[in-house]
């Protein structure tokens, strides 16, 4: 850098800034609104809203932890309780997005595994297929030919004629 600055093009800025003064007495309305918006309005707003972050701080949420207490199932509600109804039937469909889950999961990690092995994907992601056989078999069987419109009767009704599918099969391979 040159030893000799050229003071006009880089000015120094002044030590001190000039104080405004005020040429007259009636007050700026500007912070006369501003003050009356501060107390009227920002003041209560802030101090509910912290308020409220306070009760909240005291006692967490996590929605994504909710667990739900298990409800009898279908099975076991009396006749004409429609509330067990209802609940037996929620306790179904979540059960059946956690089965879907665990499925799309198993699946995904077969992927990752070949995508990862490569041409040796037969011999090192086995374990995995075979864990993936067993879930979807289980899936089927369970949630198999209900369709979308399934519901928990309709899965009950299918896991009672599967029992007796294997009743009548044991009774004719015993005789």
């Amino acid at each position: 850098m040159p030893e000799d600055h050229d003071w006009e093009a880089y000015k120094v800025p002044p030590t001190r800034t000039p104080v405004s003064e005020r040429t007259t007495s009636v007050p700026n309305p500007v912070t006369f609104f501003q003050a009356i918006y501060n107390y009227a309005i920002d003041a209560p707003v802030t101090f509910v809203r912290e308020w409220i972050e306070r009760q909240q701080a005291k006692n967490k949420f996590y929605y994504y932890h909710q667990k739900f207490r298990r409800v009898p199932d279908v099975s076991e509600c009396l006749e004409g309780d429609y509330l067990c109804f209802y609940e037996a039937e929620a306790q179904w469909r979540r059960d059946r997005l956690v089965d879907q889950q665990i499925v799309e999961i198993v699946r995904e990690r077969v992927g990752a595994c070949r995508q990862r092995e490569g041409p040796n994907h037969f011999q090192n992601c086995a374990k995995e297929v075979e864990l993936l056989a067993q879930v979807t078999k289980a899936y089927q069987e369970r949630y198999g030919d209900l369709g979308v419109h399934g519901n928990a009767r309709t899965c009950l009704m299918k896991q009672k004629h599967r029992m007796m599918e294997e009743r009548k099969a044991q009774e004719n391979a015993s005789q």
